[in-house]
């Protein structure tokens, strides 16, 4: 089922030679902008009527009671409730340990004090309508919650029956978010940055979805604030030499492939007999899976087996696809790891497959896809913050510095920048 590529000996740009699906997006981001007009327009009557539309479900309301919060964690079975629990206090750890700390420099006289200081409102954007994603709400909300964000709100698609499934009201109870709103989609995205007459607008909105929902972040990208990575279908990259289990890398192929369509998972190796047990152990998983289609459906557009010159090769290919997940089942990951430029999450060694990262290393696993993690990180305290930089000078700082700005500012014909210096200093 995946798709052989022989790499071995090829010395062109690797850009021209790798096929990286690039789906037409201009139909989706047609109905994007449309969507987002009509909730402008028109709000929560909107809201309503999409929802019946795209997700076939009539809402009795566009908010559920915060009381169903925590109502939902009791009543979830007490062996899920301690792993949202305990996925919750690792994804707090890393990322308590991660908020910036205030900066104090000093130069001539001139003091700056550099603050980081949390946005007002965070919108959450959780996926589900057929499955329950709880761990991506915890992976969202509570970087906001660490970083100081005021209000968290969640925009997630609403089930069959309308409702937003138990388990991930319970992790909204874990995470401590403000309010849980049955609305996906590009509409969800509209609601949180213009708002409705029931969903606020937020500052920031962060969260992975399809491409509907990554394009329509990024046409309301400037309106608010949106993390710079294209958060869209899930991606990996394998790189496996002589040491591999074959099965385990198999299933972590699998396991981003089972996300559906528009994803990405290759194989790249060194080693012909490795490409062969890995690819015969992913026809195999492939078939016994429950969520085959799903899978299938990545696997024959997107799942290549490609085999490389040795490791430097392998990095170069990881390097130019830049993927979400990069897992290094090699001899010697720890060394590979530290040459890799491009990639959203590196995992390293067979012990670390990428479920780790989404559900308990800590880091969130809302991460760069489509090629993004060239320029963009992981999801962090930092998307729902922004430096604020305080600067104070006195009379002899600013006689210390002062020629040097008037220098500068006539040098770009700003003459009443230069001015603002020369008068002060007249003037005793």
């Amino acid at each position: 089922m995946l798709t052989r590529l022989d790499l071995r000996g090829f010395t062109g740009a690797l850009a021209d030679v790798l096929p990286r699906p690039a789906p037409d997006q201009g139909e989706a981001l047609g109905a994007v902008r449309s969507i987002i007009a009509d909730v402008r327009a028109r709000g929560d009557e909107a809201l309503y009527e999409l929802t019946e539309r795209y997700d076939g479900v009539v809402l009795e309301s566009l908010a559920v009671d915060p009381a169903e919060f925590s109502d939902a964690l009791e009543r979830t079975d007490p062996t899920l409730r301690e792993a949202l629990t305990a996925s919750a206090e690792a994804i707090r750890d890393h990322h308590t340990g991660r908020r910036p700390v205030e900066h104090r420099t000093g130069n001539d006289g001139v003091v700056v004090r550099s603050s980081s200081r949390p946005v007002e409102r965070a919108g959450c954007y959780v996926p589900g309508g057929r499955a329950a994603y709880p761990s991506t709400l915890l992976m969202t909300a509570i970087p906001a919650r660490v970083a100081g964000v005021d209000r968290v709100v969640v925009c997630v698609p609403p089930g069959a029956d309308g409702r937003v499934s138990q388990v991930t009201l319970a992790a909204a109870a874990v995470a401590g978010v403000d309010a849980v709103h049955p609305v996906g989609g590009a509409q969800a995205v509209a609601a949180l940055a213009y708002g409705t007459q029931t969903i606020p607008v937020v500052d920031v909105i962060a969260g992975p979805g399809n491409v509907y929902v990554a394009l329509a972040k990024r046409e309301v990208a400037g309106v608010v604030g949106v993390p710079a990575g294209f958060t869209g279908p899930s991606e990996v990259v394998v790189v496996a030499d002589s040491t591999v289990d074959p099965d385990f890398a198999a299933i972590d192929i699998v396991v981003q492939a089972e996300h559906g369509p528009d994803g990405l998972a290759w194989l790249v190796t060194w080693d012909e007999t490795v490409a062969d047990a890995v690819v015969a152990a992913v026809d195999r998983l492939t078939a016994a899976a429950p969520r085959r289609d799903e899978i299938e459906s990545t696997l024959l557009v997107a799942g290549h087996c490609v085999l490389v010159d040795g490791p430097d090769q392998a990095l170069a290919v990881s390097d130019a696809i830049a993927p979400e997940h990069l897992q290094l089942m090699v001899e010697g990951a720890g060394s590979m790891a530290a040459r890799v430029r491009n990639a959203g999450a590196v995992f390293c060694g067979q012990w670390s497959p990428a479920s780790l990262g989404d559900y308990m290393a800590g880091p969130s696993h809302v991460l760069p896809t489509a090629g993004t993690a060239r320029f963009a990180g992981a999801l962090s305290v930092a998307d729902f913050t922004r430096d604020v930089h305080v600067i104070t000078a006195d009379r002899g700082a600013l006689e210390r510095v002062g020629p040097h700005i008037v220098a500068l500012a006539e040098a770009e014909g700003l003459d009443s920048h230069a001015e603002s210096i020369r008068l002060r200093l007249r003037h005793g």
